[in-house]
């Protein structure tokens, strides 16, 4: 097994949920997204022999795990956060997705212009506290940066770039399959 000598730094990432992917503000992330790639059957191998599960999307790596660490309805609960969030960012821009750029002014000019922007931002009272919009939009950016999807870009116009990591969400969202049959007894 040839295991690269970023393997602890790897580890120490995406062991706390964080994702690494290839397009990074980060050049150290973008550099152990690449030694990844490289190496990603060594490091499979070498990780799944202490519980992690080495997992690659479509430009990012991330750790899952076999054992269930919550409970179905706090899963459930994330997954409803997730949609919230995902239908924010796309009711914003539709075209909101890997390597998309924006600021929070752009959000609070876009929230000027459609009202029902603003009232998605209003329904996710829970992840954005209270406070004046602009506060509650930069709450919910936070948020996002801090699961990995977004890394802030520019400092200095708070710029903001979406990661590939973003796609994983994007597919949890469209694997949520609902039958028609169900469609019908959900009020």
């Amino acid at each position: 097994m040839n295991m690269p000598g970023q393997a602890k730094e790897i580890f120490e990432k995406m062991s706390k949920g964080d994702f690494i992917c290839s397009n990074s503000v980060e050049d150290s992330n973008r550099k152990l997204f690449n030694i990844i790639d490289d190496n990603f059957e060594d490091l499979y191998t070498y990780f799944s022999a202490i519980g992690f599960n080495l997992e690659k999307g479509d430009e990012y790596f991330y750790f899952s795990r076999d054992e269930a660490r919550a409970s179905l309805e706090d899963k459930i609960e994330q997954v409803y956060r997730w949609i919230d969030i995902l239908d924010f960012f796309k009711a914003f821009d539709n075209g909101f997705s890997s390597g998309y750029r924006f600021t929070a002014s752009d959000i609070i000019t876009q929230m000027k212009m459609d009202a029902s922007l603003n009232d998605k931002l209003q329904g996710m009272k829970k992840l954005t506290g209270e406070g004046t919009q602009r506060e509650k939009v930069q709450a919910l950016i936070e948020r996002v940066k801090k699961y990995g999807v977004i890394e802030l870009e520019n400092e200095i116009n708070e710029q903001y770039k979406v990661l590939s990591s973003f796609k994983y969400l994007e597919q949890l969202i469209i694997s949520v399959h609902i039958s028609e049959e169900v469609k019908h007894e959900i009020s």
